[in-house]
């Protein structure tokens, strides 16, 4: 960082910051934290990680109508997609949002 570059801090003012905030609040809850993480560990084609909403249902500890409860509400804080393929249903980490999360978790704290 040089002298005439903003801090990170700085660049996340704004918009960015309620975004940020319906995302922390979202990812309180254990199980959506869960989901998060699951999608953030995946292996995917280049930095796309995804996998379908059934594998989630099969690899957590959750019944299918909580785990569908708490993607909808990762999907409202903007975390991660739904997209159908078929008839099944295909969760995609937003990568835009890892990228703000990862910033402002990476930001120096104010003094």
């Amino acid at each position: 960082m040089t002298p005439m570059d903003p801090c990170p801090l700085q660049r996340l003012a704004g918009r960015d910051e309620a975004a940020l905030a319906r995302a922390f609040r979202a990812l309180a809850n254990p199980h959506r934290l869960a989901i998060y993480l699951r999608l953030l560990r995946q292996d995917g084609d280049g930095l796309i990680r995804s996998c379908s909403l059934q594998a989630l249902i099969d690899k957590l500890d959750i019944g299918a109508p909580t785990v569908s409860h708490h993607v909808k509400e990762l999907v409202n804080a903007g975390l991660i997609t739904i997209t159908r393929e078929g008839k099944h249903m295909r969760c995609t980490l937003d990568e835009r949002m890892r990228q703000r999360l990862t910033e402002a978790l990476a930001a120096p704290a104010a003094r």
